[in-house]
């Protein structure tokens, strides 16, 4: 209180000038305390042009900005795992499953169980440390302007891929950084057996030009005509066509795996962004978010939505996916990889 004040002003108009002073005080506070909770930090794995529009989304109607960096699978573990003493990201968002179980086994990731997750358990970890966003299959992904030019057709199955006449003409990713391709070797050991599925990856091996860092890189290349086939996911391979790019998409007819895009909170995150981190899982599983990634042709898991644009799910060939499995032993399954083929690219 400046001095004489409470002198020259009536008791009255004193009281009331110190109720203003403690409201002003207490609104400050309050605003300090919310503007904790106006930012999240989060790495994610899904395409730049989806996971802007999502962040945006959730800015717009929550107010809480999202600072965000997009990563491979692979590179998002990793970076996690440099990470894990003073974590610099709040949530991973997207990102194939196989790489969230890999960050719970190694201790990178806390549960959190979402009200709002309430997909079957197959599509979630049992014990909440990662919760499922959408399903897609594995497709082959054909630019039918070079086939036409190569005078190839579209292949039907995986054998077809190891056909000479497909030799210098097909691309994917590395499975050592790329959980898509890991994805892909993971249903060939479904399908044929560990040491019939390197088998064929080596005589695959014949037919790629090289091996991306991204899984979303060989159907971008494909797609601009830089290569005729890409092996990728089906919500990518149809975004693509949808833009106008010449693509057909067939689905390997001995069986294909699929995606379970998911999200984890980040173990040891900021404590800061903690409250807005809770809001942005919740928010991810909810309506607004889900109709977004219903767009891009994925398969949410909030609605029974079975149709992947102009694919019924159902109609797909799916594998029994094991993803635990796969998870507990990718290191050694890239590795074998790496002592067999990724060698000779290093």
């Amino acid at each position: 209180m400046i001095k004489g004040l409470s002198e020259s002003l009536p008791r009255k108009t004193t009281t009331v000038l110190l109720m203003v002073l403690i409201l002003l005080n207490m609104a400050f506070s309050t605003g300090c305390s919310r503007e904790k909770h106006q930012r999240v930090t989060a790495y994610t794995t899904l395409d730049e042009e989806l996971a802007r529009k999502l962040f945006k989304a959730f800015t717009d109607e929550t107010g809480i900005k999202v600072d965000w960096i997009r990563l491979s699978t692979g590179e998002c573990v990793a970076r996690l795992a440099a990470e894990r003493s003073n974590p610099h990201a709040s949530i991973w968002f997207g990102g194939v499953g196989l790489g969230h179980i890999e960050a719970r086994n190694i201790g990178l990731t806390e549960a959190y169980r979402s009200p709002y997750a309430l997909m079957p358990i197959r599509f979630r970890d049992p014990k909440f440390y990662w919760t499922g966003l959408y399903a897609s299959p594995l497709c082959f992904e054909s630019n039918t302007e070079k086939l036409k030019q190569y005078g190839l057709k579209p292949p039907l199955s995986w054998k077809d891929l190891i056909k000479p006449e497909y030799r210098n003409h097909i691309q994917m990713a590395n499975p050592g950084s790329s959980g898509t391709s890991y994805n892909i070797i993971s249903t060939l050991i479904q399908i044929f057996g560990e040491e019939e599925a390197f088998a064929y990856l080596s005589l695959l091996d014949k037919n790629i030009t090289h091996y991306t860092r991204s899984g979303l890189a060989p159907g971008k290349n494909m797609s601009i005509g830089e290569v005729a086939i890409a092996i990728g996911y089906t919500h990518d391979a149809l975004k693509l066509q949808k833009e106008g790019y010449p693509i057909e998409i067939t689905f390997p007819e001995e069986g294909t795996g699929y995606e379970i895009a998911s999200i984890s909170r980040i173990k040891n995150a900021p404590e800061k962004e903690r409250e807005a981190a809770k809001l942005f899982f919740d928010w991810a599983l909810q309506e607004s978010a889900t109709k977004i990634l219903a767009s891009q042709n994925v398969v949410p898991f909030h609605k029974t939505l079975i149709t992947l644009g102009t694919f019924s799910i159902n109609d797909v060939n799916i594998v029994h996916q094991d993803d635990e499995w796969s998870a507990a032993n990718k290191q050694r399954l890239v590795e074998k990889w790496n002592q067999r083929i990724g060698f000779k690219y290093e």
